[in-house]
């Protein structure tokens, strides 16, 4: 087998991998989740943090009055139910009165999938979606996710000359003992909230709270993600001990996840294409990580840490920021080791990280991503040049060798062991090596595939332009040029192959560009731009070979 036919059955087995593992992910059995139901929102609980381990400290077991079968009636129509809406240059953002929800984030530089002009809405309360972020004390009568609070603003919007905005919300009706303030510090040109809980000691005896900080987000995936592209929506963590871990909602659901306890550094958030959202506390402060399921759909990630401890009169202090935004690496990388990987970029991120640097660097040079995408084919298709060129040239030998293939097919006719007798003392003769352009090839793959992934994963790629009617490198070419060139380009490489001697695989490499083709209607168009300037660049190459080889007089057909 030739190395065009060896590429052909490679990707096409990826492509209908892919195509089978997104099947079984949309009509594939769900699991069961045994026991009763949580209620979710709208109309019932977001369920409370789970009960702290080890008991330390003389903590409760969770939020006051916090119980799965009673919903609360701040959720429900009521009348202490307001929300602050805070703008800054890249997120508009909700924030409920009750227990200081971050209902709703808005990010104002991305559009939605239906209309690129409105904002993309990453959390939200219900309607398509529930995602939302909230935090509490852990601790009899502290303020927990629904204690009604009372803001110092109703709308607060970053101007011109401002840097920063701070938004405080006051425990509304504060128990005996403490009194709670919640501060919400948004920074120009960042997607990090920094959240904080206050807490000041108004009894007699020393309080020791804990703080949680959870994530709150039903199973669904995004709306526009592809069901012919691959990609993962769930719980992600990070440690420096177990390092990167991506979590199914599944298999929370099926109870299987063991998150670390009682560690010093690391994050827990929600991934989806594209975006993530993840609490970030700071490193060196202890922890503990959770996750499970309210049923329902809904899912729940969070961390609890220690707030300290403080005598009569004196406050502590918990604070950990929350980033809610797009999986941008440079950015994410700077925040916390290991949020970088939310950028999903499989086994190959040790070759996709690089590509897309280079890739990224092309941008800033020609301020386009699809123009990007173009020279970073070509720079690939150089450095890839000798290896190439050796495959080629061995498809090339086969190509000149084919009319005396045809002659011995004819003398030995159904005899296939002469044939190949045959065959084998013709390429010893001749000096070829029929497997001679695989190897080449095969050495390529890991490059090709990890591009793939770049290209797939890359927020810079969504709603990206390139020319005319491609408005976005993340969506499918609107009127499939793209897809028909590739279809194009893929059978002027099969005629510059040698035809197969095996009238069955003949026809089969015949109708496999067409095939093939068709899988890529349903590809991002950055991802078919790609596979066509390499098609491309490919048959120059082998063109020019064979026309080099065949002036020099190579072959039988010289003879």
């Amino acid at each position: 087998m030739e190395a065009s036919r060896l590429v052909f059955l490679i990707v096409l087995c990826v492509s209908l991998f892919m195509l089978g593992e997104n099947w079984m992910k949309a009509y594939g059995p769900k699991p069961q989740v045994a026991g009763a139901p949580a209620k979710g929102m709208p109309g019932g609980e977001l369920s409370p943090v789970p009960q702290r381990q080890p008991e330390a400290a003389g903590q409760a077991a969770g939020p006051a009055g916090a119980s799965p079968s009673t919903p609360p009636a701040y959720w429900a129509d009521s009348a202490k139910n307001s929300t602050v809406t805070v703008r800054t240059d890249v997120m508009l953002v909700e924030i409920c009165t009750i227990g200081g929800d971050i209902r709703k984030v808005s990010l104002l530089r991305h559009g939605s999938v239906d209309d690129p002009a409105e904002p993309f809405v990453l959390l939200q309360p219900g309607g398509e979606h529930t995602y939302v972020a909230q935090s509490g004390l852990v601790g009899a009568g502290l303020a927990t996710h629904k204690t009604p609070f009372v803001a110092d603003a109703t709308a607060l919007t970053l101007e011109p000359a401002q840097d920063e905005l701070v938004l405080t919300l006051t425990e509304a009706e504060p128990q005996r003992g403490s009194k709670t303030t919640k501060r919400y510090r948004f920074k120009r040109g960042s997607y990090v909230i920094d959240v904080s809980q206050e807490v000041r000691n108004t009894g007699t005896d020393t309080l020791s709270p804990f703080a949680y900080y959870k994530l709150v987000r039903d199973e669904k995936p995004p709306k526009g993600d592809s069901y012919w592209v691959p990609t993962f929506t769930g719980l992600a963590a990070y440690t420096e001990k177990d390092k990167y871990k991506k979590i199914a909602f599944s298999d929370v659901a099926k109870g299987k996840v063991t998150l670390p306890k009682d560690v010093q550094d690391g994050w827990i958030g929600m991934v989806q294409h594209y975006f993530v959202s993840a609490w970030l506390p700071a490193q060196g402060v202890p922890r503990e990580f959770y996750a499970r399921s309210l049923g329902e759909g809904l899912f729940e990630a969070g961390v609890i840490v220690p707030a300290g401890s403080a005598a009569p009169g004196e406050a502590v202090v918990s604070a950990v920021p929350i980033y809610v935004g797009p999986q941008e690496q440079d950015k994410l990388a700077a925040l916390a080791p290991g949020l970088d990987l939310t950028v999903d970029y499989g086994w190959l991120t040790v070759i996709a990280v690089p590509l897309f640097w280079v890739l990224a660097h092309i941008h800033d040079w020609v301020k386009n991503w699809g123009v990007a995408i173009i020279l970073l084919t070509i720079l690939i298709k150089l450095a890839f040049y000798p290896l190439s060129a050796a495959s080629y040239r061995s498809m090339a030998k086969m190509r000149i060798l084919a009319p005396k293939l045809q002659k011995l097919k004819e003398v030995h006719g159904d005899d296939r062991q002469k044939l190949h007798q045959a065959m084998v003392e013709m390429y010893k003769t001749e000096k070829i090596n029929p497997l001679g352009g695989c190897l080449p090839i095969v050495v390529q793959i890991p490059v090709f595939i990890a591009l793939y992934w770049v290209l797939l994963g890359s927020v810079e790629m969504r709603q990206a332009p390139f020319v005319l009617w491609i408005k976005d490198l993340s969506a499918q070419d609107p009127f499939y040029v793209l897809p028909v060139l590739m279809g194009l380009s893929m059978i002027i490489q099969t005629r510059l192959n040698p035809e197969p001697p095996d009238p069955v695989q003949a026809k089969v490499m015949k109708i496999m560009p067409i095939a093939f083709s068709v899988f890529f209607f349903f590809f991002p168009a950055g991802l078919v731009l790609y596979w066509l300037v390499n098609n491309i660049l490919s048959i120059a190459q082998q063109w020019a070979i064979n026309h080099q080889l065949e002036k020099a007089g190579l072959g039988a057909n010289k003879r």
